[in-house]
């Protein structure tokens, strides 16, 4: 007892309100791609995005570098294939596999990596047969050619294009991948549809096609075209004078739509909010003069998007 006054009774706790008794667990993603330390590609692209959209990610990294091989030197080393599938199997022991919602890939640079991300998806499927896979295919770009060893391009095609239920391609992939000259909005439907027809049978089949540029759109613009069984939209935004492009944008805009996606289950709308997301990304990052997206200053952009771009029925 002090100064005179007895202890008071420990205090009832409130009656716990359901919101905190059963709280809905977020969806989990597997991510399985680059890391750097400095900057944002791969992993440290498309993670962060899919936090703030409120997905737990599990992120497998194939390489970790000082930063991304952009600036012309880094440091860092390549993990062998083997400790993707080891981490995988460590998952898998923990009986997590099945809780597993999604799975996403960006680069692969070898051989040995394409089949461990394949393997990985079996995997997943073997516990969760709902969970999708989204493939961003990584392999080269309009200016700069194909920046992969030159064996990649067919392996992806080859192996995890058919696993895939979604594809990110940018241009330049979707013509690598199909052999159709993508310069009018008619041909890129043609090349999508026919990736669309080797995605995994029995799957949604989204063909996402970024950074779009062709004959009859207007000047100073970029689009991105997605491709669904119920239709094809388009979403245009303002091409902003970003020399060089910055590295990391299309591991981002693949994160940004499959987690747009996941949560709402719209293709046209994910593709509104990705891209919208994407500009005020890449807005904040032209403004800033850096030579790194700014992936944490755009954050809330992420989730609610100041500015919508809307998407545009096409097919």
């Amino acid at each position: 007892m002090l100064g005179g006054m007895k202890d008071a009774p420990p205090a009832a706790h409130p009656a716990l309100s359901p919101d905190l008794t059963s709280p809905a667990l977020p969806q989990n993603i597997l991510s399985i791609q680059s890391w750097v330390a400095y900057g944002h590609v791969g992993n440290a692209a498309a993670v962060f995005p899919l936090q703030r959209l409120g997905f737990e990610v599990w992120a497998i990294h194939t390489v970790q570098f000082s930063n991304h091989t952009g600036y012309g030197a880094w440091t860092g080393a390549v993990f062998p294939p083997e400790q993707v599938a080891d981490l995988i199997g460590g998952i898998e022991a923990r009986g997590a596999l099945g809780d597993c919602n999604a799975v996403l890939s960006g680069y692969m640079g070898s051989e040995g990596t394409v089949a461990a991300v394949v393997d990985a998806v079996r995997r997943v499927r073997v516990a969760n047969p709902d969970a999708l896979y989204a493939c961003d295919p990584v392999m080269g770009d309009v200016g700069r050619g194909v920046f992969v060893r030159p064996e990649l391009p067919d392996l992806i095609a080859a192996q995890a294009i058919p696993e895939a239920d979604l594809v990110t391609p940018n241009q330049f992939e979707l013509e690598l991948l199909t052999g159709v000259t993508v310069d009018t909005l008619e041909h890129a439907l043609e090349a999508a549809r026919l990736l669309r027809e080797r995605l995994r049978p029995g799957g949604p089949r989204i063909v996402v096609v970024t950074s779009l540029v062709r004959s009859g759109a207007p000047e100073q613009s970029i689009e991105t075209l997605v491709v669904t069984d119920g239709g094809a939209w388009l979403c245009r935004t303002p091409l902003l004078p970003l020399d060089p492009p910055r590295n990391g944008t299309g591991d981002a805009i693949a994160a940004l739509f499959l987690g747009h996606y996941l949560r709402g289950g719209d293709a046209a709308q994910a593709l509104s909010l990705s891209m919208s997301a994407l500009y005020a990304l890449l807005q904040r990052t032209h403004v800033a003069g850096t030579r790194e997206i700014q992936l944490v200053a755009a954050q809330d952009e992420f989730l609610k998007p100041a500015r919508v771009f809307e998407s545009q029925q096409v097919g």
